[in-house]
């Protein structure tokens, strides 16, 4: 919890100089904790006991990259291009005593880093966010990713491009918000 509370503390710092999250999620009694801490820390359970690496797409603030690996994801890898958001993540980690790997790179640059566990939170809509997920993903991980209200129109979206097993479970901060739980992913062959 002490180092849970070390983010927020330098989170709601480094916000007054660089746009990391927009003010108003750290306003008040929470301070954040609701909006970003435990929205992140509810991917915790879903990862596996035998993942060995957690890769986190447009990690950004931190949510939720760095809340997992403080928790206790394994060997947590943070792609994340802008670089202000990338030397907040270093410190941030510095700070809390947490030992990640932060890519300060485009994440289409990046060399396929095999997660067992990918996540990425308010990154972008699934059909762009999958060739992602299939670039840092191990062949048998699985993805977890944090969607809104619109979730069904995305997969909907999807349908055509790509082959998934995928799973849902309700957000816990969101009343309309689902959690997909992606365990296979494959674009759909085309015809020549």
């Amino acid at each position: 919890m002490t180092r849970l509370e070390t983010l927020l503390d330098l989170l709601a710092r480094w916000t007054r100089r660089i746009n990391l999250v927009a003010p108003s999620t750290l306003a008040g009694a929470d301070r954040g904790w609701e909006r970003h801490v435990l929205d992140s820390a509810q991917l915790f359970p879903l990862i596996p006991a035998d993942a060995r690496r957690l890769v986190d797409l447009g990690s950004g603030a931190g949510f939720p990259g760095l809340v997992l690996a403080i928790l206790g994801a394994p060997d947590p890898h943070l792609i994340e291009s802008d670089q202000r958001k990338a030397a907040f993540l270093r410190e941030a980690a510095r700070t809390t005593g947490t030992p990640v790997t932060v890519h300060a790179a485009r994440l289409e640059s990046v060399d396929p880093l095999g997660g067992d566990v990918v996540t990425a939170r308010a990154l972008a809509p699934l059909a762009d966010l999958l060739p992602l997920v299939l670039r840092h993903r191990a062949p048998d991980g699985l993805a977890l990713l944090p969607k809104g209200r619109d979730v069904e129109t995305e997969l909907t979206a999807c349908r055509d491009q790509w082959i998934m097993r995928q799973s849902s479970r309700p957000a816990q901060g969101d009343p309309a918000g689902r959690i997909l739980i992606i365990r296979e992913i494959r674009r759909v062959a085309t015809a020549r």
